[in-house]
């Protein structure tokens, strides 16, 4: 028999007194993370009994717009990857990957950021 392995990944939110989020850290002790802080956490998870995504969109109030703009941007990004590895639909993957780039060229965020 296999022995099986739990792996835990933990989110902490900091609130403000209107429950606004100050402070995110995240730890995922497999991967090496550990409190570490982070400015905007974007959470999707699938219920399969409901067919939909329920998600979890958290980011501090001094996350600069800048950066907030290329987090979605590499969030895109990741998520055409992750299409493409799922689904193995090549075709719509570089489409999402064009509509990455046509985001990024709009918004003029520097490839490579």
């Amino acid at each position: 028999m296999t022995k099986k392995h739990k792996s835990d990944i933990t989110v902490n939110v900091t609130l403000d007194e209107n429950k606004i989020p100050e402070k995110l850290h995240w730890s995922a002790k497999d991967g090496g993370v550990e409190n570490m802080e982070s400015k905007a956490i974007f959470i999707s998870v699938w219920d399969h009994s409901k067919k939909e995504a329920l998600r979890i969109d958290l980011w501090t109030k001094d996350m600069p717009l800048d950066e907030m703009k290329i987090f979605f941007h590499q969030t895109l990004t990741a998520m055409s990857d992750t299409f493409e590895r799922a689904t193995n639909d090549q075709k719509m993957s570089a489409t999402m990957r064009d509509f990455c780039d046509y985001f990024a060229e709009k918004l003029e965020i520097k490839m490579g950021e």
